[in-house]
């Protein structure tokens, strides 16, 4: 009996670990989809053909009934908190998409992590112990090297793509406090329903009419965004969180990848650098906290 029990969790953190690192490829492709289309249209309008396109798939799985359990949602108000919170990030992402290389996106949008390590101890109440102080210094100079202030300097792109990751890693914490209250489908509709609300509204002055490519990319990034969001969600619930945090990471590889591949971008010997300096410091919290357990 025993044996088929640690077999049975040791599959259901593998099956984790796989869905968490398929849901940070996927935000990748979502990301380089995005910052093509930036350059044609509005960031509402690409907002408001994704959360479209998410909301069309929740219904056509869950229903009706996913509609009345959003509805009913005990956690109804911590979802909207939050959904304002991450349209707030992805905003300033976007919108900094416009003027820097994938690579230098996703490499200052790692603040994130350290982001939440003190944000923990306002929301949260947490005591942080001097390992994490650490790792938050060591992953602030990683930022500051991969931002160059010498090169690229505190432009509005940067710091765009700063308070993206503050923003982030403020839903990261409302997450943690809802997650277990309730199911994914939910989370993606009424998350995607409030972007799609708010987004629409700016259509007034925004609407572009998109050509067939054009709507067929729009809807894409619409799929490969709500797929990615339904895998991180499934693989946080499969595996513990300290386990799967680390693959975060792996979508700063797809970056350099994908940012290659499709405008030949190479990143700066800076980038790397403050690449592997933010690797470290999660890997310090990461550490940290799997011995603290």
């Amino acid at each position: 009996m025993k044996p088929t029990i640690v077999s049975s969790a040791r599959e259901r953190v593998l099956t984790g670990i796989l869905l968490t690192s398929v849901g940070y490829f996927l935000f990748s492709l979502q990301d380089a989809s995005i910052k093509l289309m930036v350059v044609g249209f509005s960031v509402w309008q690409i907002l408001f053909f994704r959360s479209a396109t998410i909301v069309s798939l929740v219904l056509a799985i869950g229903g009706r009934k996913v509609v009345a359990d959003t509805a009913r949602s005990p956690v109804l108000g911590a979802m909207l908190l939050r959904s304002f919170v991450i349209l707030s990030a992805w905003l300033c992402f976007y919108t900094a998409a416009r003027d820097l290389q994938l690579a230098e996106l996703t490499t200052i949008y790692f603040a994130a992590p350290v982001v939440v390590t003190l944000l923990s101890i306002w929301l949260l109440g947490e005591v942080v112990p001097p390992v994490r102080w650490v790792a938050v210094f060591t992953g602030f100079v990683g930022v500051f090297i991969a931002c160059n202030p010498v090169r690229i300097g505190f432009s509005l792109p940067v710091i765009l793509v700063l308070a993206a990751a503050c923003l982030w890693a403020l839903a990261i914490v409302l997450m943690r406090k809802i997650a277990l209250g309730e199911r994914t489908l939910v989370q993606l509709m009424l998350n995607n329903c409030f972007f799609l609300i708010i987004a629409g509204l700016p259509m007034i002055w925004f609407w572009q009419t998109p050509g067939a490519f054009d709507l067929a990319l729009l809807v894409g990034t619409g799929a490969v965004g709500g797929m990615g969001q339904y895998a991180l969600f499934e693989g946080m619930r499969r595996a513990e969180a300290s386990v799967v945090a680390s693959f975060e990471y792996t979508s700063l590889i797809w970056a350099f990848a994908l940012g290659w591949l499709i405008w030949n971008d190479v990143p700066r010997i800076g980038v790397f650098a403050g690449a592997i300096l933010i690797f470290a410091a999660g890997v310090i919290i990461i550490l940290a906290e799997r011995r603290r357990a």
